[in-house]
């Protein structure tokens, strides 16, 4: 299987998870960025092999190579669960030498329907959770998606409690971007949903986000109070996962964030600007109340992006459609 952005990885873990419960003999092995390693670790029956894209595995004669690297580990069929050029000329090798293989549909055209400005179709389309669990079922395995396993909470290192304190207080996260800005709550209105969670003292909230900008820009967000910590830059990656699994629920925009609580069982919060969960990227296990979507009377062509890279005139401030105090009961709610 080869996997890409965050989100992308994050979204095949309770479909795996699944497949290892319910096809305890079967052996998969895992194609992706070793920064991925970790949403993995802790499933059986399951090795997770590094895609060098950098030097072994890069260009044509990469895919060669990687193509004759996982050939050795005498696999019986090859599960495309990313459909792009890399992983379809992976899979075409592995056609020609015999092997069954099988490839997500991503249904574009649907997406093309829901998106368009004119003669929109607004319907619910296929999650990709389900558009995962059909590649298995065309290579023969069905899945049963409804009775998730999910990790047991991390047991938090002393280095993570150092810095969050302790453990008494209902533990929110907040990851507040996302890659594109039509994706992302306006400042001035997280300071509010923060501020308002903040007053409740038995609540300890904690932001997360990377980068420099992203870093100021949170510290800015958590300083006005005790019970706010700004976690990014403090823990590496596989920390901030044992800390996520901690969490009572998580706040985040239609991002790489929301999957990864998702994948580890914990409740997640979802805001949405240019795109819509419709799409198919509601997080695993979520009820759709619990993905606030903008306005739609006052933005007739939401959602206007399957991914939120497309911007239309006049829909710039959608998400101020979505009232801090919404917010901050959605939260309340899941606690």
């Amino acid at each position: 299987m080869r996997l890409s952005a965050m989100g992308d990885v994050a979204m095949t873990v309770p479909v795996l998870r699944a497949f290892v419960k319910q096809y305890p003999e079967v052996k998969i092995t895992v194609i992706s960025r070793p920064f991925f390693k970790p949403f993995f670790d802790e499933i059986p029956n399951l090795d997770f092999f590094a895609f060098d894209e950098k030097e072994r595995h890069k260009g044509f004669s990469g895919l060669l190579r990687l193509f004759r690297d996982v050939k050795k580990l005498k696999i019986d069929a090859f599960a495309d669960l990313h459909n792009v050029l890399r992983s379809k000329i992976v899979s075409l090798l592995f056609a020609l030498s015999g092997k069954k293989r099988a490839t997500v549909d991503k249904g574009r055209e649907g997406k093309k329907e829901l998106t368009r400005s004119e003669n929109k179709i607004f319907k619910q389309l296929p999650t990709m959770f389900e558009r995962h669990a059909k590649v298995f079922q065309e290579l023969g395995f069905y899945l049963d998606l409804s009775n998730s396993d999910f990790p047991e909470k991390a047991t938090l290192s002393s280095e993570i409690l150092e810095i969050i304190g302790s453990q008494n207080q209902k533990l929110i996260g907040i990851a507040p971007f996302a890659q594109y800005n039509s994706k992302v709550y306006p400042q001035d209105l997280m300071q509010e949903v923060i501020t308002k969670l903040a007053e409740n003292k038995s609540y300890k909230i904690l932001l997360f986000g990377g980068g420099k900008k992203e870093i100021e820009i949170l510290d800015s967000l958590s300083q006005p109070f005790e019970n706010v910590i700004n976690m990014a830059g403090k823990i590496k990656f596989q920390q901030e996962l044992q800390l996520i699994s901690n969490l009572d629920v998580m706040l985040s925009m239609d991002s790489g964030n929301a999957h990864i609580a998702a994948m580890l069982g914990v409740k997640v919060v979802t805001l949405w600007g240019a795109t819509h969960p419709y799409a198919g990227f509601l997080p695993f296990n979520q009820t759709m109340e619990n993905a606030l979507t903008s306005e739609r009377n006052q933005y007739p062509q939401l959602p206007t992006s399957v991914y939120g890279n497309k911007i239309i005139e006049g829909y710039e401030d959608a998400m101020r459609s979505i009232s801090p105090e919404k917010v901050v009961f959605s939260i309340q709610s899941q606690l």
